[in-house]
């Protein structure tokens, strides 16, 4: 693939100089060096299976990024942390939910730290998924090939937006502060998964569109639940900018280097390359492509499929020092 040379020689050079600074070749004397990565479903690989069940997997694009880098250093261990189902409050904060009771009474941000503080310069490699999942419950009506296609409560949509805006800056500084300064740490963007609305307007589903007062600049005196089929896309895509950017803002105050799956995925191009054989937009056929969204037989689904993980653990390997 496009990525296959670029990551070798990134996951060469990053095991061989090692992410935690002048000690770093002393300190994995003493012990395994570890590449961990944290998160959400995504990081888990969760798909899902012939029948349509979630579950996790070990094809997501955290294990992808992880079988590179063992290529080049049998000697790295995977500390594989993520949990499906994961927000930044509760990634945060621990509670109830599918989480409860996977770090034995703490956070996962808790229990990154504990780890980080045993394994200090011995971890070469953080990765970050989090932040999606803040709008779960936000979405109704994913079947793409129902009548009225997906709904968004933008209310729920805004909590979603203001606890990534107050939450993730305290995760990142956080994990920044238990990993040292030295140790990378790579985070992500988020792909669109409703775009795969559009595709109804091929069987003249769609809705009609969200009026100018009704786009993402005037959430606030939007009341209730959008509009199905186009107009929930050109809302959903105003509040995947919006939160992309939150994303990339925060990481970059704290020294966290940014994987841009939005870019990857092509989320904003709505048009059609000349060289397309399905007539779709860049953006939608990326959807289709690397998620579940279009498969009728086991989705629609949010989640990668295995071409999706290899693509984002490509874009991750990109980013390797």
């Amino acid at each position: 693939m496009r990525w296959t040379v670029l990551a070798a020689t990134a996951a060469t050079a990053l095991v061989a100089a090692g992410c935690g600074g002048d000690d770093g070749d002393e300190a994995a004397g003493d012990g395994p060096r570890h590449y961990l990565s944290l998160g959400d479903s995504l990081t888990v690989g969760v798909q899902p299976d012939d029948n349509g069940t979630l579950q996790e997997t070990r094809d997501g694009y955290t294990d992808v990024l992880y079988r590179t880098l063992y290529d080049a250093d049998s000697t790295l261990q995977h500390e594989r942390m993520g949990c499906g189902g994961e927000d930044t409050t509760s990634f945060l904060e621990g509670g109830e939910g599918l989480c409860e009771g996977e770090y034995e009474g703490m956070s996962q941000l808790g229990a990154a730290e504990n780890f980080l503080a045993e394994n200090g310069d011995r971890v070469e490699l953080i990765t970050l998924t989090i932040g999606g999942n803040n709008f779960t419950g936000c979405v109704e009506d994913l079947d793409i090939d129902g009548e009225d296609g997906p709904t968004l409560d933008v209310d729920c949509v805004d909590d979603g937006l203001e606890r990534i805006d107050s939450e993730l800056p305290e995760i990142a500084d956080r994990l920044r502060a238990a990993a040292g300064e030295d140790t990378q740490i790579v985070g992500m963007t988020y792909y669109n998964p409703f775009l795969a609305a559009l595709l109804l307007e091929d069987e003249g589903e769609l809705e009609e569109d969200v009026t100018d007062e009704e786009t993402p600049e005037g959430t606030a005196e939007v009341e209730g639940d959008l509009p199905g089929g186009e107009g929930v896309v050109e809302y959903a895509t105003g509040v995947l900018e919006e939160m992309n950017e939150s994303m990339r803002s925060t990481y970059a105050d704290a020294g966290i280097d940014v994987a841009d799956v939005e870019v990857l995925f092509d989320s904003t191009d709505f048009e059609v390359p000349e060289a397309s054989a399905t007539g779709m937009p860049a953006n939608v056929q990326a959807v289709c492509d690397w998620t579940w969204m279009c498969d009728t037989a086991v989705g629609p689904d949010i989640h990668t499929n295995q071409a999706g993980a290899q693509e984002i653990a490509g874009l991750f390997e990109d980013q390797l020092r």
